[in-house]
């Protein structure tokens, strides 16, 4: 997602939380509401997820991005930052917090430029097992339940990649069930109006021929590039429902209603880095939402929460502000309204 990473390219170096006091995980690997927004958050900002999840009215967030340093390592850092490991002293604290207030947290690997630099970790890393390891270690740290692999760039076209990839899930979800952990995997993935490109629909045949379980697709409803004016809640609805199609061919036994409720849709408040022509306005937020409710898919999201502001009209594709005028955490508290249930 050339915005997803586009705050990699501005990596400015946040630094880590250390968490001495950190109060205790809560969440344990508890599912994750069957219908639940969590946007997303720049963590190379320095700024406290806790706190912005806080101002803004946001119980879920996703984290992005982890990667590796550099290409061929294994090692896995928040931005690919070596002061960042995958530790409670990183971000340790604003978990377990978000976590206490009854939300969560979806860690993310990949975005735009780590999966065109060869650091995204199914890319950089040749070993499944040491992929693996590095997935479960984010569940026994932090209490998660969900992680979110985001493919694109050069990433969305590496066989060896991405077969590595869904391995490493399937083998995790084969560790998580004899251990007694809730893992789900999503994939985030580039789209057109109408569904997958034949390589985003590879990513999900490979995890299908690995007994690789994709618990939800995200679809990246921006940066279509195709010189058209949008509707972009109209192409939203059309590219999720391209994407059920797929999914139907992928897995012929299930439902309608459960192929919906495997789809998730991130948006890009205001105007995306190709330009006025793909602005989302708040009104299509409302309609998003609405839609997403009708139809019961899983998750709403945003990139990124940094941009859930009015501050830079006419501007498009910042990290920091939407390009449109709008009210403060408007998309936020738009979309919050569709998360359902909650850890019990």
């Amino acid at each position: 997602m050339s915005a997803l990473s586009a705050g990699l390219v501005g990596l400015g170096g946040g630094s880590a939380l250390a968490a001495p006091s950190a109060p205790s995980l809560t969440a344990f690997g508890k599912p994750l509401p069957a219908q639940v927004a969590a946007p997303y958050v720049e963590t190379w900002t320095g700024e406290s997820p806790a706190a912005l999840a806080a101002a803004s009215g946001n119980k879920y967030l996703t984290m992005a991005f982890l990667q590796t340093a550099t290409a061929g390592s294994c090692t896995t850092y928040w931005n690919g930052e070596s002061g960042q490991p995958i530790s409670k002293a990183s971000f340790g604290r604003d978990i377990a917090t978000i976590q206490a207030r009854g939300g969560d947290v979806i860690p993310s690997f990949g975005g735009w430029s780590a999966d065109t630099t060869g650091t995204e970790l199914a890319d950089s890393c040749t070993s499944v097992d040491a992929i693996a390891d590095v997935f479960k270690s984010l569940v026994t740290t932090y209490g998660i339940s969900r992680i979110d692999l985001d493919v694109e760039g050069d990433s969305i076209n590496n066989a060896a990649g991405i077969d590595r990839r869904n391995k490493a899930i399937a083998k995790v979800q084969r560790w998580a069930e004899r251990t007694g952990r809730t893992v789900q995997f999503s994939y985030t993935l580039p789209t057109s109006t109408t569904g997958l490109a034949a390589n985003g629909l590879a990513v999900l045949q490979n995890a299908v021929d690995n007994g690789a379980r994709v618990d939800v697709v995200n679809l990246m409803t921006f940066d279509y590039y195709d010189g058209a004016t949008h509707d972009m809640a109209a192409d939203t609805k059309t590219a999720a429902e391209g994407l059920h199609g797929q999914l139907a061919a992928l897995y012929p036994h299930k439902s309608s209603a459960k192929l919906w409720s495997m789809i998730g849709v991130i948006e890009m408040p205001g105007i995306d880095d190709y330009g006025p022509e793909e602005t989302f306005t708040v009104e299509n937020a409302v309609a998003v939402e609405q839609w997403a409710e009708a139809k019961k898919i899983n998750s709403l999201s945003f990139w990124a929460l940094q941009r859930d502001n009015g501050g830079c009209p006419g501007t498009g594709g910042s990290n920091s502000c939407s390009g449109i005028v709008q009210d403060t955490w408007a998309f936020s508290h738009t979309f919050e309204q569709f998360t359902s249930g909650g850890h019990k």
